[in-house]
């Protein structure tokens, strides 16, 4: 499978390529289990150690050039018309190969946007200058941002079916957590009930187990990128969580909310429902605006005008980012302009990209409210990818 993988995202990579007119791209690397380039599991799928070059050009050249002993498993990939090994100097070889291409620009893998664009250590692009010194080629280097921000963003079926089945999992497992959870329970134990889900179900979390859960109990919880604590969950409180699943390398990130009765309660309280309406028509209209072309930044506003507009203090965070290999991936974010986010959120949705929706807000006295929800997009908006929380989740004591 992932084989089949490297295969369609190269030949996506050498239409990017023509599509933005670029002549030639160039991943260059060295030991990457200890500093690995993130674009290296979609165009070969395997560690290398000594200096590599995996170069793909516009008019549909794929070469890679490797040391001699990773020579076999880059011809095994399938993905390199053209392998080309070395014993003690990668520095011939690439310059041979450049000499006979002439590209007119190379792309190499750094970003000040794009943390999955900027796999190219200082130190390896060093090299790369030393080796090209007094060549045409050293006046020719671009960013290849463009080129791993659509690679990225543009799902093909096979990572949209694998999110996918990420997404149905996360969602199983959500279904058995809201039968387990009950008042008296700490943060923890809920937490760790939906770590044992994950043996079960035999995947990995979509990011550090630490606070994949994040479960929240109450107002007093600390919200966003922390463990679950020692706090018992009460009646008369929301229960918060944010989870996801690493599942056949592809993540899925969805976050859900439950309310439990007080005694004598057939009903949420009147702030609950209303914080619980309010992010899910945010949600609702954030979707609708998703439309390849439309930036990121608009879609925000949308949603971000509705939950200020109602009364909620504004959230301090996006209101989505990309999904694929990592919970956060990709280049584009649904988010304002803020320093922070550099010129993300600028960048126009393109067909097939698959992003979270995720405003939030507070109730006082009763706790967080944050929906996430993982979406596609197409031509008319953007496809919940899993059946959304339109409706507050409500649990009686027994």
């Amino acid at each position: 499978m992932t084989k089949q993988l490297v295969l369609e995202k190269t030949a996506q990579a050498i239409e990017i390529l023509q599509e933005t007119e670029i002549d030639l791209w160039l991943t260059f690397v060295r030991e990457t289990p200890a500093s690995g380039d993130p674009v290296l599991p979609l165009i070969y799928g395997h560690d290398l150690t000594w200096q590599s070059a995996l170069i793909m050009t516009r008019q549909g050249e794929s070469i890679a050039i490797v040391g001699q002993f990773e020579a076999e498993t880059a011809r095994l990939t399938g993905a390199y018309r053209e392998v080309l090994p070395y014993h003690q100097s990668i520095r011939p070889l690439l310059l041979e190969t450049l000499a006979r291409l002439q590209p007119r620009q190379i792309a190499l893998n750094y970003s000040a946007n794009d943390v999955l664009a900027d796999g190219l250590s200082h130190g390896m692009f060093q090299v790369l200058q030393n080796y090209i010194e007094g060549t045409p080629w050293s006046e020719r280097l671009i960013s290849a941002e463009r080129i791993i921000a659509a690679l990225r963003g543009r799902k093909i079926p096979t990572e949209v079916a694998r999110i996918q089945r990420a997404i149905n999992t996360t969602l199983q497992i959500y279904e058995r957590t809201y039968e387990f959870a009950a008042p008296g329970m700490s943060e923890q134990e809920i937490a760790r009930f939906l770590h044992n889900q994950l043996e079960v179900f035999e995947v990995e979390p979509a990011w550090e187990s630490n606070s994949c859960p994040a479960v929240n109990a109450g107002p007093d919880s600390p919200v966003g990128h922390a463990a679950p604590t020692d706090l018992r969950l009460q009646a008369g409180q929301i229960l918060h969580f944010d989870f996801g699943v690493k599942q056949d390398e592809y993540c899925s990130d969805i976050q859900r909310v439950m309310y439990f009765l007080m005694p004598g309660e057939t009903h949420a309280p009147e702030p609950v429902q209303r914080g619980f309406d309010t992010v899910v028509r945010a949600i609702q209209a954030a979707a609708r605006a998703m439309k390849p072309g439309a930036p990121g930044k608009e879609v925000d506003s949308i949603a971000r005008q509705i939950v200020v507009g109602a009364g909620y203090p504004e959230y301090m965070h996006a209101t989505g980012h990309q999904l694929g290999r990592m919970a956060h991936d990709g280049a584009g974010v649904l988010g304002p302009e803020w320093e922070r986010y550099g010129d993300t959120p600028n960048y126009p949705l393109e067909l097939n990209q698959i992003y979270t929706i995720e405003p939030s807000l507070p109730v006082p006295r009763y706790g967080y409210i944050g929906l996430e929800e993982d979406v596609i997009v197409t031509e008319n908006g953007a496809e919940f990818l899993g059946s959304p929380q339109t409706e507050l989740m409500l649990k009686a004591l027994d």
